[in-house]
């Protein structure tokens, strides 16, 4: 999955992706309505990933022995790679070639805002976990966030619930 000819002077979109359904929802359906046409797609495609770090995801740097940090952070890699992997099936499960999938390590919200910076995109997609009030003022929202401090446009897909 690489660049291609095509995609110069495009606008670029960006593609939030996490190991959460909700985000592999947001990525099918950005690709269903937005990439479903041929090679002849209206954007330049990235999906970005948002790696943490062992020591951010314990919480305090250095806590632990130095086993377990590089057993965590071997695990971390993994799941890194599974959802890269993932990120990169469901593309070419949609004939979706021309992507770029790309991993940035820190918190997912600084690193939405970083790539939108770095890669000069005009449309960030995020997918919504559908946290409620109270979840969502402790654990923070990536999507409220990008919304309100990202420098392009925001679309934030929600999976349809269920009646």
């Amino acid at each position: 999955m690489a660049e291609g000819s095509e995609n110069k002077g495009k606008p670029l979109m960006l593609v939030a992706v996490d190991d959460s359904e909700h985000s592999f929802y947001a990525l099918e359906w950005t690709l269903d309505h937005f990439f479903a046409h041929g090679t002849n797609h209206p954007f330049k495609l990235i999906v970005i990933h948002a790696r943490s770090s062992a020591s951010s995801a314990l919480g305090v740097a250095g806590f632990g022995s130095v086993d377990f940090m590089t057993y965590l952070e071997a695990d971390m890699k993994k799941s890194t790679s599974k959802t890269v992997q993932k990120a990169k099936d469901v593309c070419t499960s949609k004939k979706v070639e021309d992507v770029e999938v790309e991993v940035m390590e820190g918190d997912p919200r600084n690193v939405m805002c970083d790539a939108v910076d770095k890669h000069h995109a005009s449309l960030l997609v995020v997918g919504s976990h559908g946290y409620g009030l109270v979840k969502r003022a402790v654990l923070g929202s990536v999507s409220d966030y990008c919304a309100h401090h990202v420098k392009c446009s925001v679309m934030i897909v929600k999976k349809p619930t269920k009646p």
